[in-house]
């Protein structure tokens, strides 16, 4: 490890303990909009990922043990700890996405090629800034209502992490291509086709199950780019 990854990870726990404090306190009378800017903030860490020296730090220093902790504030674990971030949604859905964090680095940049890091990321924007917004517009604005294998969702929800995941995979796609990543020829269609199965993939997974099925899906979608 070098100096600039223990910066880099002085930065980041720093980072998150704002945010972790910021939605635990000074949020605490919304649960629900405390749950989703935590959701979305740590999420953040995607452009942190590059400046370390081996996916294997992000994974054993910070991901992995950010999922161990939120298995410890889920209502399955053998120590009880109150809460209202995680107990004002769904039981495992943070530790699910940490954990698809977790498994995605393991997967692409470790067993794979440290080159595949952008599809980590990729495959992140739709957990963090697509369903993030989703639920805040679909339970502000959402009015047209569906229901899918029991769950309740929203099409203004729906199209909001639509264009939002559209959005940002452009950005980050740019911002790794800027790092030096060797990423496919840029298309946009292919980035609106992988966000619009996102979208549905998210509409159709209920109970906090699409912290797992969204980014594996999108990076398995990115990862045939890839290979193409």
């Amino acid at each position: 490890m070098f100096w600039s990854d223990i910066v880099a990870l002085i930065i980041v726990y720093a980072y998150v303990a704002v945010v972790f404090f910021l939605a635990e306190k000074v949020l605490k009378s919304r649960p629900e909009v405390s749950r989703k800017f935590l959701h979305i903030m740590v999420g953040n860490m995607i452009f942190a990922m590059p400046f370390f020296s081996d996916p294997w730090i992000m994974l054993l220093f910070i991901t992995l043990p950010i999922t161990i902790a939120l298995f410890f504030l889920t209502e399955y674990s053998p120590i009880k700890i109150e809460n209202e971030v995680t107990e004002s949604g769904h039981a495992l859905g943070l530790f699910f996405y940490a954990g698809i964090w977790s498994i995605l680095l393991f997967i692409f940049p470790i067993m794979i090629d440290p080159n595949l890091l952008w599809i980590v990321a990729l495959a992140i924007v739709p957990l963090v800034y697509g369903d993030g917004f989703a639920a805040l517009v679909g339970g502000k604005w959402g009015r047209v209502k569906y229901h899918v294998f029991g769950g309740e969702k929203s099409l203004e929800g729906s199209l909001a992490m639509l264009a939002v995941t559209a959005v940002l995979a452009v950005f980050v796609w740019m911002f790794y291509t800027a790092l030096g990543y060797t990423l496919p020829e840029f298309n946009f269609w292919y980035i609106l086709i992988i966000s619009a199965l996102a979208t549905i993939c998210e509409a159709v997974s209920y109970g906090g199950v699409d912290n797992l099925t969204v980014p594996a899906v999108t990076a398995i979608l990115y990862y045939i780019i890839s290979i193409m």
